[in-house]
């Protein structure tokens, strides 16, 4: 532990960040890998593949209501396991892991029930038609059979994090990735299963990660002790859970309800094929996004130690650096979509009349892409440096605040334009303001660093 602190403390900056983010990128990459690799399969089911795009694009807000409740539970979890150790209190970090599992089946199983009576009703509400609705039911009915492994294996693959095991923890989702999309490519086309064998290759694959999961700490090669007699709701340790993984629960509901929102006006204003191309579009863009998101993750620990030990100049760099390497991944993001966008898209489908509405909104989604690193890494550092209800306000000005009046009122002037532009003006907008946000931090600094020296 004292090694680590005087690493964060004296070691280079830039191999800091080597070692704490390229993990963090590995592991970000292959959990978008999960959805994308559905979509690239899924769009290339011949003669049904652009409508059953269609179909998953309108499933997309209840996957991600989903992953709410696994970050719900996961995060909540760690952050408390963690604390717990840091008080040096290991049997209290115990009973979380226990309370966490049970947790996570119950909430699996009332998700399921919902989810399994209410499939239909839930899915035209959510934008699916009279041509997408069998893609989307047939997709969405075995993700929620599956429910309890996708959150388990989101809890398990958190809390082997941090319980100081990353390595398995990358192992454990990288392992399930490639199963997944080895049995996409069985499934869906050897078995011709359709859209059918996607979703069961993803909840086969969720599955191996919570098997293994529990596994690890059934066959106590864990860093925490574990045992069955563990496995009960403690009351104290629910309502910490909850505490914590709230925030994270409620910035993903709000992404649900953007998805909505975005599906209503996408059916409204170019049809089903416009849900199919949005669809691939935030897949595209997600793959630009993980790195960012994998920086801003190793950063963390470097910000939050150095700023916490009175270093603001490590701090300062550290944003620098990370602003910069995420700005250039941005880049390189929008000068190949930009140019070669057919290349991108055609991944995901060959249907000239989707490819075109795809390539339109993907190049007028991505405009302010080179700018994002703004948004990502800013909203990061003030959560690393202690100011997590600014950070919860700044992430939410740009995916919700901002974005779903938006998407409301472009779309009555520009149509389906309209809707492709909502995400890069929301990006504008909140960009300024976090800009500010960071630049009056920084600046602080200096006035930090002068009482310092001071006293």
């Amino acid at each position: 532990m004292k090694n680590n602190q005087l690493e964060l403390g004296q070691e280079s900056i830039g191999k800091l960040l080597l070692k704490y983010s390229v993990p963090a990128i590995i592991g970000m990459m292959v959990n978008a890998l999960y959805n994308v690799v559905d979509r690239i399969f899924i769009g290339n089911i011949p003669g049904v593949g652009s409508m059953a795009i269609a179909g998953l694009g309108v499933t997309m807000p209840i996957v991600t209501i989903l992953l709410a409740f696994g970050m719900l539970v996961g995060v909540g979890s760690t952050t408390n396991i963690s604390i717990k150790l840091g008080q040096g209190k290991k049997e209290e970090a115990q009973s979380i892991i226990g309370t966490g599992m049970i947790l996570s089946v119950i909430i699996g199983i009332i998700l399921t029930i919902i989810g399994l009576m209410f499939s239909e009703q839930i899915l035209i509400m959510f934008g699916a038609s009279e041509s997408t609705l069998y893609y989307a039911k047939s997709y969405i009915d075995i993700i929620m059979i599956g429910t309890i492994f996708n959150i388990l294996g989101m809890f398990f693959n958190n809390i082997i994090r941090g319980d100081g095991n990353p390595k398995l923890s990358a192992t454990i989702m990288t392992v399930g990735c490639i199963a997944n999309i080895i049995l996409d490519a069985v499934l869906i086309f050897g078995f011709n299963m359709g859209i059918r064998g996607a979703a069961i290759a993803t909840i086969t694959s969720q599955a191996v990660t919570a098997i293994w999961g529990l596994l690890y700490y059934l066959r106590k090669k864990s860093n925490l002790e574990f045992n069955t007699s563990m496995l009960k709701l403690n009351s104290s340790a629910i309502k910490s859970i909850l505490a914590i993984g709230i925030s994270p629960f409620a910035i993903q509901l709000a992404a649900s309800m953007v998805q909505v929102i975005s599906n209503q006006s996408l059916k409204t204003y170019g049809g089903d094929l416009a849900i199919g191309a949005m669809a691939t579009v935030s897949s595209i863009s997600l793959m630009f996004l993980m790195p960012s998101f994998g920086i801003s993750q190793g950063m963390q620990p470097i910000v939050g130690f150095n700023y916490g030990a009175k270093q603001y100049n490590r701090v300062a760099k550290t944003l620098k650096l990370c602003l910069l390497a995420s700005t250039c991944i941005f880049v390189v993001g929008f000068i190949v979509i930009q140019v070669a966008p057919h290349l991108l898209v055609g991944m995901f489908n060959s249907d000239p009349k989707l490819m075109g509405i795809t390539i339109n909104g993907l190049k007028k989604y991505t405009l302010t892409m080179p700018l994002l690193s703004i948004g990502i890494i800013g909203t990061n550092y003030i959560q690393s440096i202690g100011k997590a209800k600014l950070s919860i306000v700044l992430s939410l000005l740009r995916q919700c605040i901002l974005l779903i009046p938006l998407m409301m009122v472009l779309p009555k002037y520009f149509e389906l334009d309209g809707v492709w532009f909502s995400q890069p003006v929301a990006d504008a907008v909140s960009i300024v303001i976090i800009a500010t946000v960071l630049a009056k931090e920084v600046r602080s600094y200096s006035k930090e660093e002068k009482i310092h020296e001071v006293a």
